[in-house]
């Protein structure tokens, strides 16, 4: 907590993405004097700050992380959560998706999500609810919901019908943790508490995995991601072959995931002739 509130108000640099709310950020232009930490909600892809991503090698989550990945596994992708108290317009709200649709990787039973909060976390401030037994489904198209208040980059949600009675809310207390399958429904409703509230996460997929690969339903999320990825280097994927394409997003994949235990294999590794 300490070293988020430390980078959240400049106090210190990290190597992370700060990520912020888009409400908040039109909220912070028109009122000059908030402070520019109360627009932030995520530090995401911490995996090159040290302090951050030893909750990813805590000796307590070895143990579990085993027996859905294998001995040998490594982090995929990481995140410090700072869900904002919700202005009206519904963007502390994150629709229902999937994991996997996000990770150009397979099979799904190798990856698993360890979700701890770091608080007290209820219905008032915008718990986890998750569908039980659609793990078991298949990865279902997902877009942008049509909500009138915005939503925040890359909060892409389920498009297809959802039972939502069917949902269960997950009620935890500092320091639970709760263990996801990629292909499991969950999300987010709003944060009614008035107050941030906090959580940390890591994806963690076997060494092992048998490939890289893209499912139908995630093709335009790649467009995306590259084009924002590119955004800031000046460059652009336009003429690219789709080859290219889905090359250069797994570079960005191993990019950002380290290994945790047992030894890095040949897929894992960067290629060598993707120079950016």
């Amino acid at each position: 907590m300490d070293r988020f509130e430390a980078v959240t108000t400049g106090g210190v640099e990290t190597p992370a993405i700060i990520m912020k709310d888009v409400a908040l950020v039109k909220g912070v232009k028109e009122k000059s004097s908030q402070h520019t930490s109360d627009i932030i909600t995520k530090v995401q892809d911490f995996q090159d700050d040290p302090e951050f991503f030893s909750f990813c090698t805590h000796s307590k989550l070895k143990p579990y992380i085993r027996s859905f990945c294998g001995s040998n596994f490594r982090s995929i992708h990481t995140m410090l959560i700072n869900k904002p108290p919700d202005l009206g317009s519904g963007t502390s709200r994150h629709p229902l998706h999937q994991d996997l649709y996000y990770f150009p990787l397979q099979p799904p039973e190798r990856i698993v999500a360890a979700w701890v909060a770091m608080e007290t976390i209820n219905r008032e401030n915008g718990c986890l609810s998750v569908l039980p037994g659609s793990h078991l489904g298949t990865l279902r198209p997902h877009g942008y919901p049509k909500w009138e208040g915005g939503v925040n980059y890359l909060y892409h949600g389920i498009t297809s019908d959802i039972d939502l009675d069917q949902r269960v809310f997950l009620h935890m207390e500092q320091g639970d943790c709760v263990f996801f399958h990629p292909l499991l429904i969950h999300g987010s409703g709003r944060n009614s508490s008035g107050r941030f509230r906090k959580a940390i996460s890591c994806h963690f997929a076997s060494g092992d995995l048998t490939h890289f690969a893209l499912e139908e339903a995630q093709k335009s999320l790649l467009e995306e991601s590259l084009t924002n990825a590119l955004k800031n280097a000046n460059m652009t994927c336009k003429d690219m072959s789709e080859e290219f394409k889905f090359k250069l997003y797994c570079y960005f994949w191993k990019l950002k995931s380290r290994q945790i235990s047992g030894e890095e294999t040949e897929q894992w590794k960067l290629d060598d002739d993707i120079v950016l």
